[in-house]
């Protein structure tokens, strides 16, 4: 009884494993995301197909996990989010950063009316001051949005901007560089807020994104009355916002001399 029991435990391990092999077999090498794509770009003239056949290419499997463990959805309070986001090596960095690019953080505050400190601490909780580029390809992760039915919709209209922004500056799209939600650049924008907010062309030139960010912090502050708010738009998340306006409070300082 004891080895029937077992011989049939055993029978329905190896039954589930091969369910679950083919599941994602199944899921790796269905194509019909690709065709419908390929036939989506087709109608405005843009062949993506090659895209597709470039050695790049590959599906970020755990791009949903991603964004439903993110930090903003995960924690509860500010002192445990400054923990996840390094936020005393943050702050550590600012007098060097403001040193560095201080004709320019006070250019983009007279053209653009956003405080000199708020944009350092947006690129201070977005790329650590330019260190941090993302460890994915955007093509890829809206690609991978749209495959797995996940934000799809959001996903599109940011691979439609994002083929539109590399066509326009010549750049391989894959050859780019970016968070798992295909955020780019220092400033960390996705595709829509490339096309309409980024100043200059090459992405990884630090004075592009202070101007960058400050023509987006400006246009949000028109939209909602003050730069706090215009903070929250940036990243709709409550923690977000405190640890960007903390983190301007100790670069506030610096700017003082």
């Amino acid at each position: 009884m004891r080895n029937f029991l077992r011989n049939a435990a055993l029978l329905s391990l190896f039954i589930v494993g091969a369910t679950l092999q083919l599941s994602a077999r199944h899921e790796v090498n269905d194509d019909d995301y690709k065709k419908r794509l390929i036939a989506h770009f087709n109608e405005k003239g843009i062949d993506i197909k090659p895209y597709f056949e470039d050695s790049r290419f590959e599906l970020v499997p755990t791009i949903k996990t991603k964004f439903t463990k993110s930090a903003e959805k995960k924690l509860n309070t500010l002192n445990d989010y400054k923990k996840v986001i390094g936020y005393d090596g943050k702050k550590r960095r600012i007098p060097e950063f403001v040193n560095n690019y201080k004709s320019e953080l006070l250019k983009a505050e007279k053209e653009y009316g956003i405080p000199q400190e708020v944009i350092v601490g947006i690129l201070a909780v977005e790329s650590d001051f330019g260190v941090h580029k993302g460890r994915h390809n955007p093509f890829n992760a809206y690609v991978t949005m749209i495959a797995k039915d996940y934000r799809s919709d959001f996903a599109l209209a940011q691979l439609e901007e994002l083929i539109e922004w590399a066509d326009r500056n010549k750049v391989d799209v894959l050859s780019l560089k970016s968070s798992y939600a295909g955020a780019m650049s220092y400033a960390q924008f996705i595709p829509y807020s490339l096309n309409k907010w980024f100043v200059g062309t090459e992405l990884y030139d630090m004075e592009n994104n202070i101007y960058s960010v400050a023509n987006y912090l400006k246009h949000f502050k028109e939209v909602t009355g003050s730069v706090e708010k215009a903070v929250f738009r940036y990243n709709p998340s409550t923690l977000y916002q405190q640890a960007v306006l903390a983190l301007a409070e100790d670069a506030k300082p610096y700017f003082e001399s």
